[in-house]
């Protein structure tokens, strides 16, 4: 059920009337190169997505089925962590746990969110999510091992101890993957240890796989250590964040407090239960993200957005535990009918639950719920030009065409040397100042497109040659704002 919940939430206006915003414009033009194209741009940029751009070109090799395409294996990703959250809760804390955990997971805005977006954070969730499984297999071995230690006999072959062995290469294998697909995944193993800590079964051999994990990386860590202006973007943590993050910490601190009182949620597994798995996944990778950040700005919320599963898990098993205590209260006063009552009181509340997340479900589905939509930008670039019209980018990034090349295509881009693909850029590569100047100053009409905020100024004199040239030998004809771009028409003096 929470996977069939996942998929119907996913393709809810999937398309979501056809806009895109900026960082799925990147993952649509790159995932449209040649693998070898990719393979050369990963050596200047965005290593850290590598993984995920080629799954994106597998895709679009097989369909080239637009925006669904584009955003299918976000879906199919958010509902396999539907599934394996179900799963997780259905072990630690009981079938009706479980059911509870994987309906809060799907219904999550957060989740609802990426799983209609085509980046990698969807992804992530279900490595992270199926990983968690592994490790909970690995460590209920090894628990299994300390109790039989005195009676098990030990074969000639090692079958047993082959057993584990073979389950923390599993566990390691897909968290390794989950760290290729994303780097911030690496949080999640910090998390997984703290897990295994508690144990008390398995911190020797999560430290050994964490370590051949981390060995594996480093080639990665190396390349983007040398990309890493690419996350200067990232600002101070707003006190919305601050917030947000409290307020998601106290709602799982506090279901973890609910589990261990009533002493229910903990399970016989050797992770713990519940508030021991699901307690270090919600609140580590996000709180050394913020810890961090007076020494390098690195929170961002998609970044950790994996800590979800443990605040299902949590509020999943304490809505179970809470529904056994209405229950037990109820059956105190008198017998009850028959299995009827459980089944509505879950059904109540989940109707509740839903039309409470309805509002925020419907305007995710709208072009309005990101902070850019590049369709609308190239439809505003095209109401407001004319054929032969001079284009430039300030700053030189170009996400807003990557999608949308036939919005521009009766346009001069007067800065432009080599396109994207021809450049092994993610935005194309500028000419010369000096250049720009002169095949600026040619043109009789410019429409300039602006990012109004969240991009850092070029560094190379380009965009002060292009504002100079503006404010110099044209006059401003119109401006309109479109989401976080701003358009604005130049014209000769006398010719708007």
């Amino acid at each position: 059920m929470p996977a069939a919940a996942a998929l119907a939430l996913g393709f809810w206006g999937i398309r979501r009337q056809d806009s895109l915003w900026s960082d799925e414009a990147v993952t649509y033009e790159v995932a449209h190169r040649s693998t070898s194209d990719i393979a050369r741009l990963l050596a200047e940029a965005d290593v850290v997505h590598g993984l995920h751009y080629f799954l994106m070109h597998a895709v679009f090799a097989l369909w080239e089925g637009g925006t669904v395409a584009l955003r299918l294996p976000s879906v199919l990703a958010v509902a396999a962590t539907a599934a394996g959250v179900g799963l997780l809760g259905r072990r630690l804390a009981g079938p009706r746990a479980g059911l509870f955990a994987g309906l809060v997971l799907a219904l999550l805005p957060s989740l609802q969110r990426y799983a209609q977006e085509g980046r990698s954070y969807a992804l992530v969730c279900a490595l992270m999510t199926w990983g968690t499984w592994l490790l909970l297999d690995a460590l209920d071995a090894g628990s299994r091992k300390r109790r039989a230690a005195r009676g098990e006999r030990r074969s000639w072959l090692g079958a047993r101890q082959f057993g584990r062995r073979f389950r923390w290469a599993g566990y390691g294998a897909v968290m390794l993957v989950a760290c290729l697909v994303h780097a911030f995944a690496v949080l999640g193993l910090v998390a997984h240890g703290v897990t295994a800590v508690l144990s008390r079964t398995g911190l020797r051999p999560w430290a050994t796989t964490a370590s051949v994990v981390s060995a594996s990386l480093a080639p990665l860590a190396l390349v983007s250590a040398t990309q890493s202006g690419q996350v200067s973007w990232i600002a101070a943590p707003a006190l919305s964040d601050l917030v947000d993050q409290a307020v998601v910490s106290a709602v799982g601190v506090a279901c973890a407090l609910l589990l261990l009182s009533g002493r229910t949620g903990g399970g016989t597994t050797a992770a713990g239960g519940v508030p021991a798995l699901a307690l270090p996944l919600l609140l580590l990778p996000a709180g050394l993200l913020l810890a961090l950040s007076p020494l390098r700005l690195l929170y961002v919320d998609r970044y950790v957005l994996y800590g979800s599963i443990g605040l299902a898990l949590l509020t999943g098993a304490a809505l179970d535990r809470a529904l056994r205590h209405v229950l037990t209260r109820l059956r105190a006063r008198g017998p009850l009918r028959g299995p009827r009552l459980p089944v509505l009181v879950v059904a109540a509340a989940s109707a509740l639950v839903t039309l409470a997340v309805l509002p925020a479900s419907r305007e995710l589905r709208t072009p309005a719920s990101r902070s850019d939509d590049v369709t609308a930008v190239a439809e505003a670039v095209r109401e407001m030009g004319a054929p032969g019209d001079g284009l430039v980018f300030l700053p030189a990034r170009r996400a807003w065409v990557l999608a949308t090349p036939d919005g521009y295509a009766e346009l001069d881009d007067v800065a432009l040397a080599d396109s994207p693909a021809a450049s092994g850029t993610l935005f194309g590569a500028e000419l010369a100042p000096a250049v720009i100047r002169e095949r600026l100053t040619a043109q009789r009409r410019v429409v300039a497109v602006r990012d109004v905020f969240g991009e850092p100024r070029d560094s190379t004199g380009r965009r002060d040659a292009k504002e100079a040239v503006l404010r110099a030998r044209f006059e401003e004809c119109g401006t309109r704002r479109v989401t976080r771009a701003q358009i604005t028409v130049y014209a000769r003096p006398g010719h708007c």
